[in-house]
């Protein structure tokens, strides 16, 4: 099997699960509300834990640290692209106002624009990846023998 080839399985599906639960959310008006998105880590930090177990399962006794930690940062950075594609789409031509919702709900007074919203979930979902892998891989280190 390829290097990446289990990485990007997870990452299509991550990126699938979080845009289904994005549009679930907005078929009853909650994806403006920012609490919602906290289910996102969830997702997310399910999806990449899965990744490297897997990974781990796949390599066995090949297996090592940087090979779990490509599995979930691929994971991970290859699902915040598609997501944040999907999210500009979004925003841009299906529903224009979804900013300025989401502006509402922070203060009246933010005036951001969709580069600057891209932007936000692009590095914030990058922040995710690389803080999930690193916390999940002190679960799959190989233990020291004594």
């Amino acid at each position: 099997m390829s290097r990446f080839v289990l990485s990007v399985r997870f990452g299509i599906a991550l990126a699938s699960s979080l845009i289904a639960y994005f549009l679930v959310l907005s078929l009853f008006g909650f994806h403006t509300n920012p609490f919602f998105s906290l289910f996102n880590g969830v997702i997310t930090g399910f999806a990449i834990y899965e990744a490297i177990r897997y990974k781990r399962i796949e390599l066995k006794s090949e297996y090592n640290y940087v090979e779990g930690f490509q599995a979930g940062i691929v994971t991970g950075f290859l699902a915040t692209i598609i997501f944040t594609v999907f999210m500009s789409v979004y925003v841009t031509e299906v529903d224009p106002d979804f900013i300025n919702k989401i502006a509402e709900n922070f203060s009246k007074s933010y005036d951001i624009g969709v580069g600057v919203f891209g932007f936000t979930v692009l590095l914030s979902g990058f922040a995710t990846a690389v803080v999930l892998t690193l916390s999940f891989m002190q679960l799959f280190k190989h233990k020291l023998k004594e």
